[in-house]
């Protein structure tokens, strides 16, 4: 089985992000990590191909030249190789312009299944994946729980209100991953080891016949106007008691906001 996975160096989400005067992320400023949700893919990507017996897990990434840093952890959990798509022309993306380029790359691998994470921290907007589905006319499983290929098919539970949805497709299929798929592994010795001769190929936007079209940060159709500092919080009031003196003050101070 041949896998491509999405994965997107962000910032370290236990550090403290500042922005350029251009009100975007300062990456060079914070040390960069695998999204956490793609790594939910990954691990579901590598387990699918253990299964399997045989098979191939490839990361694509789109991301600043130095990413091959960031790319070296997903490569040591087990992935087998990398492709990263990275050009200066590319800072300041917008998702639209992420769609592009991810379905321009896919256009050039071969592939059975392709994971994503269901968002980026430094985003949130978990849009990509469903935009490349329409892109690249892959069918779109979302949210999957589950996720059980079979005879040129894949099945997968997909997560409702209510338990989950049973749906499926023909491969090739883009299938969007929960953390319910199970924890990522921890990279072993021997894998961080063997990440690094592990191949890390670099194409650009001419490569991906990409120059001169419409992608880009020069083309991004949204922007950060403005930022603030959110207001401190107010004092915090503890209430103490019995459960029934207790659910008493809560009524009483959720009445006096109007809350209820």
């Amino acid at each position: 089985m041949r896998i491509v996975v999405l994965v997107k160096p962000v910032p370290d989400t236990t550090g403290q992000e500042r922005l350029g005067p251009d009100l975007r992320v300062d990456r060079a400023g914070v040390p960069a990590v695998v999204n956490a949700n793609d790594e939910y893919a990954l691990e579901a990507a590598l387990k699918l191909v253990e299964a399997a017996g045989e098979g191939e897990v490839v990361l694509l990434a789109m991301a600043p030249a130095g990413a091959p840093d960031t790319l070296r952890k997903a490569l040591a959990m087990g992935a087998h190789r990398a492709v990263l798509v990275s050009d200066p022309v590319l800072a300041g993306s917008d998702t639209l312009s992420t769609v592009r380029v991810l379905s321009a790359a896919l256009g050039r691998l071969e592939y059975d299944l392709v994971l994503a994470g269901a968002d980026t921290s430094d985003g949130g907007g978990g849009v990509v994946a469903a935009g490349i589905a329409v892109t690249v006319d892959l069918p779109y499983l979302s949210y999957a729980a589950k996720i059980e290929p079979a005879a040129g098919r894949v099945s997968v539970h997909r997560i409702s209100p209510t338990g989950y949805d049973r749906i499926e497709s023909a491969l090739p299929a883009l299938v969007v991953a929960t953390q319910a798929l199970g924890e990522p592994r921890y990279p072993s010795l021997k894998g961080i080891m063997a990440a690094r001769s592990k191949e890390i190929v670099t194409w650009t936007l001419a490569d991906l016949a990409l120059d001169g079209q419409a992608v880009g940060g020069a083309v991004a159709t949204t922007a950060v106007v403005s930022t603030r500092t959110p207001p401190p919080r107010a004092a915090t009031r503890v209430v103490r008691g019995s459960a029934a003196e207790a659910a008493t003050a809560v009524v009483e101070f959720l009445a006096e906001r109007r809350l209820i």
